[in-house]
């Protein structure tokens, strides 16, 4: 993240940190005497090089994604709303996965459980909460499927649903901007599975979108650009997107959570998870050296090759006729 920056290190450091917890540009502007194109280009290296050490660790680890909750916030930008779908593994308050779109459709479901199938390593019992946005159940169902042979032979093969897939809704109904009634169902799944599952999980009795509410709650108070009302609302998608990441990776290393830690020890999600065994500094995050991807072979395509390719190291055969040679007399 720091090569080619003029600026000291232990400058760029305490910027994107006031950046994370939600100070504004102008703030650091007037503050430190940068540049606001300075700032955000900071701040846009700082998310790229979370992002890559998230899908890094993500693709890393052996997950058992056993109780999910996602959810979606509407973040206000110049002349326009931006949509940022989230989700999170409630057992030990993992962010998972964010989506950023300018829309609020069924493809931001669908991207959003792309990326949390992806973590899934194997098929397992897996409840999924969610509120009562039509397009999540189909969107659940869709991506939660497995290829089954069922005839010998040619064909395709079937997409099935997860067996152990259970997918929970709670609706909130309001009055006057208050809540009167919560509705609780199960669009998908067994009653008792969702039951045992939730049994798993410390601190949940019943359906509820709590804990991605409360990452929710952080976002809009740690990112100045999520607040509701303000000045420097962001006017480019890229924005949002990087500092979703900037702060969900530093939630997820760098910050112990007050639920998980005891007295003795603070713990982070991350380290609940398994990822790692003490609390990452942002220096130690931004200097983290991801290594690249493995190369991998192209596929072939077109008809098979019938005569096999010529060796590089035989010599080849002269195309056309050679030249003829006439004698002298000495010679013969």
């Amino acid at each position: 993240m720091f090569e080619g920056l003029r600026k000291p290190t232990a400058l760029i450091v305490i910027v994107v940190t006031l950046l994370a917890y939600g100070c504004p540009v102008q703030a650091i502007v007037k503050a430190f005497g940068l540049d606001e194109r300075t700032i955000a280009l900071w701040r846009d290296r700082a998310g790229k090089q979370c992002q890559q050490v998230h899908e890094m660790m993500m693709q890393q680890a052996d997950l058992t994604l056993s109780h999910v909750q996602a959810d979606e916030i509407r973040v206000k930008g110049r002349k326009q709303v931006i949509w940022m779908a989230l989700a999170m593994l409630v057992p030990t308050r993992l962010w998972l996965a964010g989506v950023v779109q300018p829309t609020r459709n069924a493809r931001l479901a669908d991207r959003l459980f792309a990326q949390v199938r992806q973590w899934s390593k194997h098929i397992s019992a897996i409840l999924v909460c969610v509120d009562g946005w039509p397009a999540y159940p189909h969107s659940i169902e869709r991506t939660f499927r497995s290829k089954i042979k069922r005839a010998s032979g040619r064909g395709r093969c079937c997409l099935e649903i997860w067996s152990n897939l259970v997918i929970g809704q709670v609706m909130k109904h309001q009055h006057k901007h208050h809540v009167v009634e919560v509705e609780r169902r199960l669009p998908h799944g067994d009653p008792q599975k969702a039951q045992e599952l939730l049994q798993e999980t410390p601190g949940c009795q019943i359906l509820n979108t709590t804990s991605i509410e409360r990452l929710n709650g952080t976002m809009r108070e740690r990112l100045a650009n999520f607040t509701r009302k303000c000045r420097h609302a962001a006017s480019r998608l890229e924005t949002v997107h990087h500092g979703m990441f900037l702060l969900g990776v530093t939630y997820n290393l760098c910050w112990p959570h007050q639920q998980l830690s005891t007295q003795d020890q603070q713990i982070s999600p991350a380290m609940a998870s398994g990822f790692t065994d003490h609390l990452w500094s942002l220096v130690e995050l931004f200097t983290y050296k991801v290594p690249p991807e493995a190369w991998q072979e192209p596929k072939k395509r077109g008809r098979k090759r019938i005569k096999p390719l010529p060796d590089p190291h035989q010599p080849k055969r002269p195309r056309r006729r050679p030249r003829k040679v006439i004698l002298c007399s000495s010679t013969v």
